[in-house]
């Protein structure tokens, strides 16, 4: 556990030692910024209480699916690409202890963006009468945050496969274009055909129960388990490294 906790503390203090941190942090306060001011105005214009899931959803799109894979894919790739995994191979680090270690460092970065975040629902409490149902506004920041935390774990397993960073993040992009658009042949399917691809998007655990303000025990199980699947493929990945 000290390992893990060393190479977290590592991974998230590197995330402020580049441009990374501060290019995500502006872009998503600056896009949540604008639309919830527009939201704002037109709920004072046209009397009527907003909706702040609809904010929301704009931080569930760029910082899940597009900043998760930049992210991810220099965590295991750039240790690779120089060498310094073959000395982390030979320290007294385990396998699980590294992955785990980069995914909770990574996670962590993510969670710290997503709690400032909490600075908008708290405004439009305040702004609004009556207020926001803040209990629907916890279950979809808890279901962000789940949602963070498997592209996080997926990110980092595909990072483990390469060398180059590039490589690293158009895989990484591909499976989480899988896992988001899963639900689609559903459509073109019935019975338990249709609901295997339904219960494999990342999409339908979210938008069907965490967006609704609804924490639903199999949605929560089932991004628990992306994680630690993503996780334990990242370790054996390593363990086939450890080995060649």
């Amino acid at each position: 556990m000290r390992n893990i906790w060393i190479i977290a503390k590592k991974e998230y203090a590197s995330f402020f030692y580049s441009p990374i941190a501060y290019v995500v942090g502006v872009v998503v306060f600056l896009v949540m910024g604008i639309y919830f001011t527009y939201d704002l105005n037109l709920a004072i214009l046209y009397e009527y209480t907003p909706e702040f899931t609809y904010i929301l959803d704009i931080l569930v799109f760029p910082l899940i699916f597009l900043v998760a894979p930049i992210l991810t894919m220099r965590t295991i790739t750039d240790e690779n690409k120089t060498g310094t995994l073959e000395l982390l191979l030979t320290a007294p680090i385990k396998d699980h202890e590294l992955i785990i270690g980069k995914w909770l460092g990574t996670w962590m970065f993510f969670l710290s963006i997503i709690a400032l975040t909490w600075v908008f629902p708290i405004a439009q409490n305040f702004l609004v009468d009556p207020g926001i149902d803040l209990a629907k506004v916890v279950a979809n920041y808890i279901g962000v945050s789940l949602m963070a935390s498997a592209m996080t774990a997926v990110g980092v397993a595909v990072s483990s496969l390469f060398k180059n960073t590039i490589a690293s993040l158009v895989a990484s992009l591909g499976v989480v274009l899988l896992l988001w658009l899963a639900s689609a042949p559903a459509q073109f399917l019935d019975g338990s055909a249709a609901a295997i691809f339904e219960n494999l998007s990342i999409t339908q655990h979210y938008y069907n129960s965490f967006r609704a303000g609804v924490i639903d025990l199999l949605d929560l199980s089932y991004f628990v388990s992306l994680t630690v699947l993503a996780l334990f493929l990242g370790t054996r990945s390593i363990e086939t490294k450890r080995w060649r």
